[in-house]
This record gives C-alpha cells, sequence and structure tokens, in this order.
C-alpha cells in the first residue's frame, strides 16, 4: 500500500515508519520537526517538511495515499492548558484538514492517534474500558476527543475505514526526554547524568507504560481492521516510585530522587482494560516494564556516548 503518515519524524509515528516500510509498503511522511527528527526518519519512505494545517491537498496531486496513520499532534498537557487555541489548532483542524484531503482522493483507511488517558479523565472504575465515559480534564483531552468525533463522523458519512488506538503512557527508544509524559525517558536522562530524579507528589500515581514496539505491532494489525475504538495499554498499573525502583534493580544502587510538589490536576491513576482489541485483532503487549526499560535505557546510554 501507498501510506501517508503525519508525525512520522517523531518518537512514536518514525517506529511505525520503520514497521510499514520492512513490510514492503511505501511510505510517506509528514512532519513539520517541531519535536521530531529527520534522523528518526527511515531512508526510505519519502518525506515532505509542513505542518498538517498546510495545503495538505497538495500531497494528493503527485500521490494517491490508500492509508493515512495519523500520529502529528500536539501532547503537551500544560501547553495545551496555557494555550488551547493552538492545541485546538493542531490536534482538531490539523485532524479536519487531514480528513477533508483523505475523502476527496478517495483513502479508504484512516487510523488515528488518541489518548488512553487524556479521553477519559478520572473515570470512576478501573481498568478503563473503551465504554467509560469520556470527561477530558484538559484542553488536550478535549481536543483528542473531537478529533475522533470528526474521524467517526467522517466514517459514517463517507464510509471510510477508521481505526482509533487509545493509547496509555508509550515509552522506548526515540522518546524526547524533555516530555512531560516521557517519565522514564527522563529518568533515564538523569541517570545517565548524575542528576537528581524528582518526582511529583509521593510517587504513588499510577500509569499503565507499554512499550512502543507493541504499540507499533497494533498499527500493523490495524492495517486490516474494520471500523473501531482500541485501548492500546498493558493493563497493569505501574507509580512512579515503581519506575525508581526498577532502575535501582537495573544499575544495583539506589537512584537519587527528591519529591517535589504535585502538579495541579494530575490524573492520580490510569490504566486501561484491552481485552476488546485482544478479542478483535489479537494484539496483546508482549514487553514487560522491566524489560521495556531494560531496553529503553540501552538507548539512551548510546545516544549519550554518541
Amino acid at each position: 500500500m501507498k501510506i501517508l503518515v503525519t508525525g512520522g519524524c517523531g518518537f512514536i509515528g518514525s517506529h511505525i515508519v520503520d514497521a510499514y516500510v520492512e513490510q514492503g509498503h511505501e511510505v510517506y511522511v509528514v512532519d513539520d520537526l517541531s519535536t521530531g527528527s529527520i534522523a528518526n526518519l527511515n531512508p526510505a519512505a519519502k518525506v515532505y517538511e509542513m505542518d498538517i494545517n498546510a495545503d495538505i491537498e497538495s500531497l494528493f496531486a503527485e500521490t494517491t495515499y490508500d492509508l493515512i496513520n495519523h500520529h502529528a499532534a500536539q501532547i503537551n498537557v500544560r501547553t495545551s492548558v496555557d494555550d488551547p487555541i493552538f492545541d485546538a489548532r493542531v490536534n482538531i483542524l490539523g485532524t479536519v484538514n487531514l480528513l477533508k484531503a483523505a475523502v476527496a482522493h478517495g483513502v479508504k483507511r484512516f487510523i488515528f492517534a488518541s489518548s488512553g488517558g487524556a479521553v477519559y479523565g478520572e473515570p470512576e472504575d478501573y481498568p478503563i474500558s473503551e465504554s467509560a465515559p469520556l470527561n477530558p480534564s484538559s484542553p488536550y483531552g478535549v481536543s483528542k476527543v473531537a478529533a475522533e468525533a470528526y474521524i467517526r463522523m467522517y466514517g459514517r458519512l463517507f464510509g471510510m475505514d477508521y481505526i482509533i488506538l487509545r493509547y496509555s503512557n508509550v515509552y522506548g527508544p526515540r522518546q524526547i526526554f524533555k516530555s512531560e509524559a516521557g517519565v522514564i525517558s527522563i529518568f533515564a536522562d538523569c541517570i545517565l547524568r548524575d542528576d537528581t530524579c524528582k518526582i511529583f507528589g509521593d510517587g504513588k500515581q499510577t500509569r499503565d507504560y507499554v512499550y512502543v514496539a507493541d504499540v507499533v505491532q497494533a498499527n500493523l494489525l490495524a492495517l486490516k481492521s474494520t471500523s473501531d475504538t482500541f485501548n492500546i495499554g498493558t493493563g497493569i498499573e505501574t507509580s512512579v516510585n515503581d519506575l525508581i525502583d526498577i532502575f535501582s534493580d537495573l544499575l544495583g544502587r539506589d537512584v537519587t530522587h527528591s519529591h517535589i510538589d504535585p502538579r495541579q490536576g494530575e490524573v492520580l491513576r490510569n490504566v486501561l482494560d484491552v481485552r476488546r482489541v485482544f478479542s478483535q485483532i489479537h494484539w496483546q503487549p508482549r514487553v514487560g516494564i522491566k524489560d521495556g526499560i531494560v531496553k529503553t535505557f540501552e538507548y539512551f546510554k548510546k545516544v549519550s556516548r554518541s
């Protein structure tokens, strides 16, 4: 297939591009390089350095795409609070811009990277299923919910297949350690610089950490799935304190850390129910948190030496 990947120079997107290329697909990438890096790009993919709110239609003048995999996004919750208009412009209007072009040019399938943390907010029941109420607690979460609604509407109106993947906390090689969601990469960077790992609050807040290679596998299976929405996580809660313990075990010494004031409005628990994706497309996570942290730390050690 001819596949257009937005955000294909970024952390998750670049791994997906690698996998699509390996499967023999013809891959094209749109990325404005605001957070992604050209160093992540697979040399077999063709890249267009542009914003998803730009003249996306121009890309279809020379290529007919079978599928769009949409990973370009504004992902920082704090940025969304400080500048909700920017967040909405990227995450909502950028998605609509892509959907318009997709329908106009006969794209058959649309895969969308949503957030399994931000769209649910603080639910009553755990693990969180796809049928849980959508109650976002940040403009970022609102923009993801709105983008999902547009995708479903376009699917109904124009008969385009869509797959919405609600990720839990993705981690692994190529993650930007400056990202607020990348606590594992942040800790790895701090350790390699002999700096203190800072923990917001008491460190008991939990997340569902899923390794990037498992996320890539979900995007491969999504190539053939019927229209649906899936949580992509592990179903396992891991606290920030647990992460410090895992790093300490890995290093054979106590990791230097300190506790600072909690972040206002931070979700205290998040863990996803992934039974639907297993039953529908037979996806399941294969990399455990300890093995994933080892792989991630080895990557950051290698990068720090280069």
